[in-house]
Parts: C-alpha cells; structure tokens; sequence
C-alpha cells in the first residue's frame, strides 16, 4: 500500500522504521482494533507440533524488541518472530546503517544486533504461558497467534556459545519456537558457527537447554554445497525442529540504486533467486527430514506459493512490507488460499514440495 511512502520515504530509513513499529504498537495497546490473523481450513497448518493460522509470518529484525506483537497479528500474520535478542542490550553498528533501494526494491542493513536486551523485550510480553501445540493462545496472553524469538550473542562476548544457552534458557518459557541466529553478517565472525565443530557444539548446548521448547536455526543464503550438506545433517542429528533459510546475503546481483555499494546484508526483491535456490539445496540436503521456512524476496502470493511448492512449510516477510505496505501479510494469506483451492489443495500442507 504505497500511499505511505511520500511521507516515510522522506525519512531516514531507520527512523521511519521506529515510527511504522511505535504506531503499531499503539495500535497494539488498544487491542489492535478491526485487526485478526487471516486464516482458513486450507491455510491453517502443523509445524514442528504448532499450529499456525496460515503460513505467512512476520521475520526477525521487523519488531526486535516486541513492541507490538498483537499488531503484527492484526494485520493477518500467522506468527510473528521477534529480536534478535542479545542477554545484554548493545547500540549495534554506527549509524547511517539502514538503506533503502528503492529501483530494486531493496533494503541494505548493517545494524548489528542493536535490541535492548532479552530481559526487556520479555517483559514486553503479556504473559508467560505458551499457546504449545492448540490453536491460538491464552486469554492471558493478550493476543493469539504463534510467537518465535529469535537470540543471538552479544558482539563483544567472550562466550558466544554461553550467549546463545542463555538466551534460549531465557526464552522457552515464553516462545512458542525458538530461533538461533547464527546467520547475520552484521556481527563479525558470527557466521563461523554454521561450519563444523563450532555448530554442533552450539546445538547441542541449546537442545539441552531449550526445554520441550521447539529449536528453529536461522542459517545464510551465502553458503557453499560442502556447508549447506554439513549444516543439515547437524540439524538432523541434533534434531532441530525447523530451518530457515535465509538471511541477509553478502553477495551483490546487479543493482541500480544509489545506496548498491554500502555495506552489508542485502534483501529485498534482488534476493529472491539465491533464496530460491538456497531452499531447493536445503530441501534436497535434508531429504524433507526437516520443515523449512523461506525467506527472501517474498513479495506476492505467487511467490510465497512458489516457495511452498519447492519445499517450504512456512513463509516470512521483512523487506517488501517497506514497498507493499502493511496490507501484504493478509493480501499473500488470501492469495495462498485462492491459489490452494485452484489447484485442488485441501491443505497447505499437502502442496509442500507438491
């Protein structure tokens, strides 16, 4: 909905995003009025043993410090994943540090885990009781929908293992799923742990800690084949509960905006085809042992349909929501839904990998 952007677009870009999350969370603090998570028999769906309302979700990185969590709901999304959230608070990298690309329909960050600590954002929160595996959740808990949190580890630490146990020890008392981000390139030397040793100690450490608590792992679409085979059958062997796939990429296609050259993770409509790929080779790396959830240049039903063709359960949005509005979670769930109907789909579960 872009009758928003003459006057956001005149923002900086990372001011602009405060006041789009503070309005929502207004919105929020009233009971996000005329808002409801858009869902149908054909769009509800079962992943690692929750129940979503729909597939699309709202990704990491939009509301870090779960300010508005029922707004997100509000406006159709059938979860929302908060942070990433670090055991202290940190500033992240200097700004300017967030920019638009507005030709490409882009966004480039090198924010660096900026968040004000796990202990705030969990006192954000409504309540302690978890929706599990039923539909919706408690009254108690303010709103219903299926929350993801998503951790990280502080960047100047001198455990980043130790940062990760805490945060998902801190967290599973809350999240109905709990996200490892070990995907950022914002955070120097963050990405060694998806290789090897560093990885399978990592999972190891937060299975143990996460309690009955489903175990997400967030890994880069900049990965080669070798890594892309050993970071699936770590998660096979650790059981981790769903992968998505992916992040911000490093790699620059051909681009046309002012701001191609700046540092850091690109997103956005230029990544759409690296994050396909990157979903055929993990669909194909773990036999469909895990569910998968894409990410990337997901910007219309068409696509968020095509993703769940080649292999995804869930999808999740961040940067077409700064082109398309706040009208795209609910836009793609009812696209999904026509487009399941038309090719005789009861479920989407049935159409993954179809």
């Amino acid at each position: 909905m872009a009758f928003y952007h003459p006057l956001l677009f005149r923002l900086d870009a990372e001011r602009a995003h405060r006041m789009t999350v503070a309005a929502l969370g207004a919105w929020a603090r009233v009971g996000a009025p005329l808002g409801s998570i858009e869902t149908s028999p054909r769009l509800a769906t079962t992943v690692a043993g929750l129940a979503f309302a729909n597939p699309v979700g709202l990704a990491a990185g939009v509301d870090k410090d779960a300010r508005a969590i029922p707004g997100w709901f509000g406006l159709g999304f059938g979860s929302v994943e908060v942070g990433t959230l670090t055991p202290l608070p940190q500033s992240g990298n200097l700004q300017p540090r967030l920019f638009r690309l507005v030709e490409d329909r882009a966004v480039i960050n090198r924010m660096g885990f900026n968040n004000g600590g796990l202990a705030a954002a969990l006192n954000q929160l409504c309540s302690p009781a978890k929706a599990g595996a039923q539909a919706g959740s408690p009254p108690s808990r303010g709103y219903k929908g299926i929350l993801g949190i998503n951790v990280g580890a502080n960047r100047d630490t001198a455990d980043r293992t130790a940062d990760y146990v805490h945060g998902v020890t801190a967290a599973a008392a809350h999240a109905d799923y709990i996200t490892i981000n070990i995907s950022s390139p914002n955070t120097p030397g963050l990405r060694d742990l998806q290789h090897g040793a560093a990885l399978r100690d990592l999972l190891a450490a937060c299975i143990a800690a996460r309690g009955t608590t489903p175990l997400f792992l967030k890994v880069a679409p900049d990965l080669d084949p070798a890594a892309i085979d050993d970071i699936a059958r770590a998660a096979i062997d650790h059981h981790i509960d769903a992968l998505i796939v992916g992040n911000t990429t490093i790699s620059r296609p051909a681009l046309a905006s002012a701001n191609r050259d700046q540092a850091g993770g690109l997103s956005g409509a230029p990544l759409a085809a690296l994050a396909r790929q990157r979903l055929a080779d993990f669909r194909t790396a773990t036999g469909g042992t895990i569910p998968l959830i894409a990410v990337g240049g997901i910007d219309s039903g068409a696509e968020a349909y095509a993703r769940i063709r080649s292999g995804a359960s869930l999808i999740q949005l961040y940067t077409a929501l700064v082109y398309e509005g706040p009208g795209l979670a609910r836009r793609i769930a009812r696209d999904l839904d026509a487009l399941l109907e038309r090719d005789g789909f009861a479920t989407v579960a049935d159409a993954v990998s179809a």
